[in-house]
């Protein structure tokens, strides 16, 4: 089948052999899968991550729960935002059948231990024709609803989660950084939640324009304007929460700078660099300072729920689709947020 195969931190387009599903598994076809900004950053800043992630590894105790790590000198397909058609089941399957459509929860798990799908040697992501899905991560999407928005599970599942950590509630403000698919996430999940005002910035005007769509309330360009002037001039009174979701060196200093006194700050954007920031930004300021990383499977489950019964319309943010064979392209396209928001992997 054909595959965007990462190796060495590269990708080329090649024939990979076709998976097979195992006792509660089933084989899949891909219908979308959404290209993440991790997998960009995965590819120039990899090799620095897996790194870092071997060494947390090595210090912590065994833990059976912990994804098998990929080697990066081997085959590797990326790809973990997908909607798939079930095509085949293996032993011990019972609530799946070829036909259904499902998404999946990015895991699945065997003899051998618990396996990141898209991050595995083993078992191939969605920039693939096909794949392997676990049964029990797998949930049905509900009929009427396209696969191109059911594909949008994952990423809003990550707004879900990072809103969720932050402890925001009505009564609070939001300061979004950064307005790529995952600030934007953040954004309709605090305008599903009765938060504002939701103040956004961004150097892109196609971004800030899809953050108004999505609920947000003042959107910046932070050249022109700074964001918290911003907030202070759409309230600033209310207990403020700070979403950086831009994930570059750099941006966490930027947000305790900008941060009123007792003010929290979650920090959701990707980044995968070496970082630093002056403790007594913090320490004069009194902030908290939370991280988030990915969701649970009832925030997964309640993403495609929110997307089923028309609680947000995620469409505008698909701006293009692409074979299996223009993955590459694809991620040098994404690189301009002028053409593009989030594209999809279409491989059939």
């Amino acid at each position: 089948m054909r595959a965007a195969v990462m190796k060495n931190w590269s990708l080329r387009v090649d024939d990979i052999p076709e998976p097979v599903p195992g006792g509660g598994q089933v084989l899949a076809k891909v219908l979308a899968c959404g290209i993440c900004g991790s997998d960009l950053h995965l590819l120039v800043h990899g090799e620095e991550s897996r790194r870092l992630s071997a060494e947390l590894a090595a210090d912590a105790p065994p833990d059976a729960a912990r994804p098998v790590m990929f080697e990066p000198d081997i085959d590797m397909v990326m790809g973990h935002e997908y909607c798939c058609e079930v095509l085949d089941v293996g032993p011990g399957v019972s609530n799946l059948k070829r036909g259904d459509i499902i998404v999946s929860f990015p895991i699945t798990f065997d003899e051998q231990g618990v396996h990141g799908v898209g991050f595995s040697n083993k078992y191939p992501g969605g920039y693939s024709e096909r794949i392997v899905a676990n049964e029990m991560m797998s949930i049905k999407v509900p009929n009427g609803l396209s696969h191109e928005l059911a594909a949008m599970t994952e990423p809003l599942a990550v707004g879900v989660h990072a809103v969720a950590k932050s402890n925001i509630k009505q009564g609070d403000a939001a300061v979004i950084i950064g307005l790529g698919p995952v600030g934007l996430a953040c954004i309709a999940e605090l305008k599903m939640k009765g938060i504002g005002p939701i103040i956004g910035a961004d150097f892109s005007p196609k971004r800030r324009a899809l953050a108004v769509q999505l609920g947000a309330d003042v959107v910046v360009d932070p050249r022109e304007i700074p964001v918290i002037e911003a907030w202070r001039k759409a309230d600033g009174k209310k207990p403020l929460v700070i979403f950086e979701a831009v994930g570059v060196p750099g941006m966490i200093e930027q947000a305790m700078r900008m941060s009123p006194k007792d003010a929290r700050i979650l920090v959701v954007g990707a980044c995968m660099q070496h970082d630093s920031f002056h403790p007594m930004l913090g320490i004069s300021k009194e902030l908290s300072l939370q991280f988030a990383l990915g969701y649970t499977p009832a925030e997964f489950g309640s993403a495609l729920t929110a997307i089923a019964e028309g609680k947000v319309d995620l469409a505008p943010l698909i701006t293009g689709r692409v074979s299996v064979d223009g993955v590459p392209q694809a991620f040098k396209d994404l690189g301009d947020p002028e053409a593009h928001a989030k594209i999809l992997v279409t491989p059939n």
